[in-house]
């Protein structure tokens, strides 16, 4: 689906292509890769690399044409390992041509759009708009990052509440793998931004939105990084309690074979079929049954005084 933007003063959406429109692309069909590609002339082997989830975030100059691909937070609908991750969203600059292409229906991108048609003040350029998609991105990883803040608050309080089973380690296990996406990708929004500074004609009010971008991206790397070890000791006492609990049961059982051993060795000395001098009288069995009783009972309240059971 691809939809033409004009954003001078504010965001409207135009029937057609116009010369310096934003031309917003997403989940692209077949259609809209052949009308990027024949009518406005993209190389298609970006289109490609757009669409591996994997491709880091870069900068790259083709004939006039700045490929840049900027890596964004998204969060999967469908049941997955990592629910939250990022997805490369493709911006396309040359003279009057400014496209971006993402595989992927995104909030942020729908929140992108009715923010900036609030704010009313459109884009100076296509630089300016550029930056402000960098700094839309910062944003939505810092809140992102809140709702994996919570979810391992919920996993402390799981913690405390209840039995942890192997479900729970499994949980967390999926957060890192999202923190380490994040961090990964922040780190490489990070250097790309450093490259357009110098990549890309900026100017005084460029300068402040890069800035306020820095500082963004700085705090969303900084969180992630302070999230990750909060996960790592979180996990970390997950395994611990389980490890404490494993040794709780081993020594219950331990304790319980222990005390059935004595009743079971008196009953074997004695059932032996050799003279052991109370064959012959009638409290011989009486006596090894309650001698029997007496040492399980001795050894069950010393287990019990030890808290071993």
């Amino acid at each position: 689906m691809r939809t033409f933007w004009n954003f001078n003063h504010t965001l409207r959406i135009l029937n057609s292509w116009q010369s310096g429109c934003w031309v917003q692309v997403t989940c692209p069909t077949q259609e809209d890769e052949d009308y990027l590609t024949e009518e406005l002339q993209i190389p298609p082997y970006f289109l490609d690399d757009i669409r591996d989830k994997d491709e880091r975030a870069r900068f790259d100059y083709d004939e006039g044409w700045q490929l840049i691909i900027l890596r964004i937070p998204y969060v999967r609908e469908v049941q997955s390992r990592t629910p939250h991750t990022t997805i490369p969203l493709g911006i396309i600059l040359k003279d009057d041509v400014c496209v971006t292409v993402c595989n992927y229906e995104t909030n942020m991108m729908i929140d992108f759009v009715a923010y900036q048609q609030k704010r009313g003040a459109g884009f100076t350029d296509a630089v300016d708009f550029v930056f402000r998609l960098f700094l839309s991105s910062a944003v939505w990883y810092l809140k992102r990052l809140k709702q994996i803040s919570t979810l391992i608050e919920e996993a402390k309080q799981n913690l405390e509440d209840r039995v942890i089973d192997n479900e729970d380690l499994i949980s967390l296990s999926r957060l890192q793998d999202s923190l380490t996406y994040f961090i990964t990708s922040i780190r490489g929004n990070e250097t790309l931004l450093s490259k357009l500074k110098f990549k890309l004609p900026v100017d005084e009010l460029d300068a402040d939105l890069i800035e306020d971008v820095n500082i963004e991206i700085q705090q969303a790397r900084e969180t992630a990084n302070i999230y990750s070890h909060i996960l790592d000791s979180t996990m970390e006492t997950y395994a611990s309690v389980i490890n404490n609990n494993m040794s709780g049961v081993m020594k219950q059982m331990t304790s319980v074979s222990i005390i059935l051993m004595f009743p079971t060795l008196i009953a074997s000395i004695f059932g032996m079929n050799l003279i052991n001098g109370m064959e012959n009288h009638l409290w011989g069995m009486p006596l090894v049954v309650v001698g029997s009783i007496v040492v399980t009972g001795a050894f069950y309240w010393m287990f019990r005084r030890r808290a071993w059971l």
